[in-house]
């Protein structure tokens, strides 16, 4: 049990179905999930558990009990690695037997519960910054600094606010983008950009599914085929989004 006081395996389970809904619902990777589940399951004396893990529902069961099969659907994913190194550590704590169960599921809810590790607008501004710096890094110039500075940090914030309005992700991010080509084309047409090209890739690197396509080819190559094809679909739906929302507009421009 490995210095751990005896906990019921429907309470045993429910931590474990928690810790991997974290992780998942917030950018971690399929087999990081089924292994931090598995791991918590035999620090707490469960040799024998399986878990199945998609990107929209995580399955768990322990040998030997028909009771103790559960199902979660995640129908929400976001980035937030704060969340999952904190699950992280949980874990890691557990397996070196200085967490009770009870205690892992009280720290495992506040986790879920929390809110986002940064405020709205410390993010916008992230992205803005992001969007200036990914600007001189593919050789454009400091005088279209800048537009990239508003274009970027708005597009992400209409992105945001948007996918609270709308919960379609794929709709956001093309609106996000036709509104990084619009103000693009504005800021060079009247004079306060130069380079359209740079100006507008620079915009749209926030709003990249850079993660996602990581996640992806590691899931593939630990040998999660659907979890990996299923990630790899959703980062090309969301490049298609923002590749269409630029050339809806440069096609008018």
């Amino acid at each position: 049990m490995n210095g751990h006081s005896p906990a019921s395996s429907q309470e045993i389970t429910q931590i474990c179905l928690l810790a991997g809904k974290i992780i998942l619902q917030n950018g971690g990777e399929t087999y990081r999930v089924e292994d931090t589940m598995v791991r918590i399951a035999t620090a707490y004396g469960i040799e024998s558990s399986h878990s199945f893990v998609t990107p929209t529902g995580i399955i768990f069961a322990v040998d030997g009990s028909s009771q103790m099969t559960r199902l979660i659907r995640i129908s929400e994913r976001s980035t937030n690695l704060h969340k999952v190194s904190q699950v992280n550590d949980i874990s890691r704590r557990i397996g070196s037997g200085n967490l009770e169960a009870h205690e892992a599921h009280l720290l495992l809810k506040e986790i879920d519960a929390s809110a986002s590790a940064y405020p709205v607008w410390l993010q916008v501004l992230a992205a803005a910054v992001a969007s200036g710096c990914f600007l001189i890094m593919f050789k454009g110039g400091w005088h279209d600094f800048f537009p990239v500075f508003v274009a970027g940090g708005a597009a992400y914030w209409f992105l945001v606010t948007l996918h609270r309005i709308v919960p379609i992700k794929f709709f956001a991010e093309f609106i996000a983008a036709l509104l990084i080509g619009t103000l693009s084309v504005l800021f060079v047409r009247y004079g306060f950009g130069f380079d359209l090209d740079k100006i507008i890739i620079g915009s749209v690197m926030p709003l990249v599914p850079g993660l996602h396509i990581t996640a992806a080819v590691r899931d593939l190559m630990a040998g999660h085929l659907v979890s990996g094809l299923s990630k790899g679909a959703e980062a090309f739906l969301t490049a298609f989004a923002i590749g269409s929302g630029i050339a809806a507009v440069l096609s008018i421009y």
